[in-house]
């Protein structure tokens, strides 16, 4: 096909193809174990299959309602008031989505406009950035350092302004496995308090959090939960990151915003697989488990790689270990993590590519939501480099 002649003027003219492509398609290339792109290697519960089955021979196969079929909206309304004591209205108050990542480009689409400032925390999930310069807006950046990747509130109060629209947070946080506590979010809390500033919570690892901690969801803070979307993840809850399911809550005033974005960027979501899930939801055991289920997995990856010469930085939550190889070399961490695949065959992610400066401490994120298999294979790697 001829190419089109005319000059186009692209509105991401600073992003290329995302690392989490780059780094799988290396793994591919190269037959490396792939610790990168954070899914799943293991088997999805039958009992969830068999759900998705049934709805599928039922012939559920036309649209859905634009906000989620009701039945899942309920569900949700039910498990949210299970955790946290808090009720939505699935009616005006819970929407479901295409996997989490629609959920934040529609979120912050629907708010933000030309020349608004947005608050993200770095290293950040790199879909925030793209969607704020999309939309006109300008990225403000607070960034975390190495090893417990803190915020500093008193910084994000200076960098406040009268053009600030949103804050962003995440929680449990991706790629650092980090967890705010309940002091960061009453801070927030104060920061915010008497603002028209929106939050936007990305939560999509709230049950993958360890040691028995509370997962300190925004929905838990009336006075945040007024003035923010939060948002979900089915994929990441039950290692079915291709079925691209999620879903939001947030006050009507609110969503009534987001659904005017919704229906046009999506309209509605895989009907079937709504349904299935919404009965899935009916036991709880089914998500309140996971917490203990991904301890169990990074206390066995760390200690198989207790040999190595990588440094474990502490991960209280997703199912993201973050390693840092200070001792082992002193080139870039991108180099590096290239180096792997080529040299080891074994794929991850390095964390400089998630800040929006220079900043680069050496630290690599490896994902262990794999089979025992796949986990002794990498650490026999890790061990002997």
């Amino acid at each position: 096909m001829p190419l089109f002649q005319n000059s186009i003027s692209s509105k991401l003219p600073r992003v290329g193809t995302s690392i989490f492509t780059e780094m799988s398609h290396m793994a591919s290339q190269y037959k490396a174990i792939n610790l990168s792109q954070g899914f799943p290697d293991f088997d999805v519960d039958k009992e969830l299959i068999k759900l998705v089955e049934k709805y599928l021979n039922k012939g559920v196969h036309q649209y859905a309602p634009m906000q989620g079929a009701m039945q899942l909206r309920e569900a949700i309304s039910k498990k949210i008031q299970l955790q946290h004591e808090v009720s939505y209205d699935p009616n005006s108050e819970i929407t479901i989505t295409a996997g989490a990542t629609q959920a934040i480009f529609t979120a912050i689409s629907a708010f933000v406009k030309e020349e608004d400032e947005v608050i993200i925390f770095t290293p950040a999930y790199d879909c925030y950035e793209p969607t704020i310069e999309l939309n006109g807006g300008r990225p403000v950046f607070v960034q975390l350092k190495s090893p417990d990747f803190k915020v500093n509130w008193d910084e994000v109060k200076k960098l406040i302004s009268q053009r600030t629209k949103m804050i962003i947070i995440n929680t449990p946080h991706n790629p650092t496995g980090t967890t705010l506590e309940e002091q960061d979010l009453k801070e927030l809390e104060k920061i915010t308090k008497d603002s028209e500033i929106i939050i936007l919570s990305d939560e999509v690892y709230e049950h993958i959090i360890f040691e028995d901690k509370p997962h300190q969801s925004i929905c838990k803070y009336p006075e945040l939960a007024s003035r923010s979307i939060a948002v979900f993840s089915f994929g990441k809850t039950f290692h079915v990151t291709g079925w691209k399911m999620g879903y939001c809550v947030g006050p009507e005033n609110l969503m009534h915003e987001f659904r005017k974005v919704h229906q046009f960027n999506v309209f509605s979501c895989n009907h079937p697989l709504q349904l299935a899930l919404a009965e899935y939801l009916s036991n709880e055991d089914h998500y309140l488990k996971l917490g203990c289920f991904y301890q169990e997995k990074r206390d066995y990856f760390s200690d198989i790689i207790q040999a190595s010469r990588f440094s474990i930085v502490p991960s209280s939550g997703t199912y993201f270990q973050l390693l840092n190889f200070s001792k082992i070399s002193e080139e870039p961490d991108v180099d590096m993590a290239k180096r792997l695949i080529e040299e080891y065959k074994l794929a991850c992610i390095p964390i400089s590519v998630f800040y929006n400066s220079t900043l680069d401490e050496k630290n690599l994120r490896f994902c262990f939501a794999k089979k025992k298999e796949t986990l002794d294979k990498a650490a026999e790697i890790l061990v002997n480099i």
